[in-house]
């Protein structure tokens, strides 16, 4: 915590130097390119920049930016650390991105304490803003002129497909938690988390490597370890969402019970409970009820069946195992001791 609260600042310096607060007629071009015929800078602030700027300075923790920077200078020293650090802004803003459609998604009505984009500005606009996060961060990598056109393209294949992943994860994500689908299987689960959770720290590890000067294998290894800490990240947020403390998660506590998302405890509970509880537990997560007797009584049954408990050990032996064939690559330095201090995080975290 203490190392990713010295790294936000600097992680928001990089967003605002891409992503100017408010357009003027200079900074407007640098974004936009050169106008055919005439830009309304003011709405072009206000209809896009400011939802932006709404939901970063809502806070967040900067991990995905923090494990890229890690990862560089894990391969290639603190002076690659220092030739990504405008890359932060990949990963942090797209996450960002992320979280205003997925809040359209579900109807959302909270955020990070505040109201959700859609409930402040409405759903047009808030969905033209979390679509364009997926697309302004590439200011960065088009304007690099110190990179290798062999980096480049790698990096760009990298984004391309992660951004690919993350809508099919969501894809599934959203399906299941309608009930749409017969049954999921943990390793379904698994690799839904892997898309939808999983491929922006993937993102963030493997850019971090390619701007580090890693090869394709330690790339792989790199990303197959970030994957790990995604699901694991994950995992550890839907445990919190049934048994956190509520001041300190800051969400509604049993919010993906009234969702009806299939999480790793629901599919533990399903395949280990009494056919008459997973009845009831499938009943009370298709009703999608806001009633906390019943979210009770669905965190109850996945208590039940020891599936909570089960779920966290089974996110830290991925992440130890993923840590084990990435550590491997990497000579001892403490960026490499940070990366494992934070993989543990990951699974031991309380907010």
């Amino acid at each position: 915590m203490k190392l990713l609260k010295e790294k936000q600042p600097g992680v928001d310096a990089v967003i605002e130097a891409w992503i100017p607060r408010h357009f003027d007629e200079r900074n407007i071009e640098r974004i936009l390119g050169k106008p055919s015929f005439v830009y309304d800078v003011e709405t072009a602030g206000k209809s896009v920049n400011a939802l932006l700027w709404d939901i970063l300075d809502r806070g967040g923790k900067r991990w995905r930016p923090v494990l890229l920077l890690l990862t560089a200078e894990a391969i290639g020293g603190k002076q690659a650390a220092e030739k990504a650090k405008d890359f932060v802004i990949l990963p942090e803003v797209v996450h960002n991105g992320t979280l205003v459609c997925d809040d359209v998604e579900d109807s959302s009505e909270m955020r990070r304490g505040k109201p959700c984009l859609n409930i402040t500005y409405g759903v047009d606009l808030a969905v033209n803003a979390g679509n364009s996060m997926y697309f302004i961060p590439l200011k960065v990598l088009m304007e690099n002129k110190v990179l290798s056109d062999k980096q480049k393209v790698k990096l760009y294949e990298v984004y391309s497909q992660e951004m690919i992943n993350v809508s099919y994860g969501q894809g599934f994500d959203i399906y299941w938690h309608k009930g749409l689908a017969k049954k999921v299987t943990q390793d379904q689960y698994l690799q839904m988390c892997a898309y939808k959770t999983g491929c922006l720290a993937r993102m963030s590890a493997k850019m971090g490597v390619i701007l580090g000067g890693g090869n394709d294998s330690v790339v792989e290894a790199a990303g197959k370890f970030a994957e790990a800490v995604g699901i694991a990240f994950q995992i550890q947020d839907d445990i919190l969402n049934l048994e956190g403390d509520e001041e300190k998660y800051g969400k509604e506590i049993g919010g993906d019970v009234t969702e009806g998302k299939r999480t790793l405890m629901v599919i533990h509970s399903l395949e280990h409970g009494s056919a008459k509880d997973g009845e009831r537990l499938i009943e009370i997560l298709n009703g999608h009820t806001r009633d906390q007797k019943q979210i009770m009584e669905a965190i109850a049954l996945m208590k039940k069946t020891n599936s909570i408990a089960y779920s966290a050990g089974f996110a830290k032996k991925l992440v130890e195992k993923a840590w084990a064939n990435f550590e491997k690559h990497l000579k001892p330095s403490e960026a490499k001791e940070y990366l494992q201090s934070f993989a543990n995080f990951m699974i031991n975290r309380e907010v």
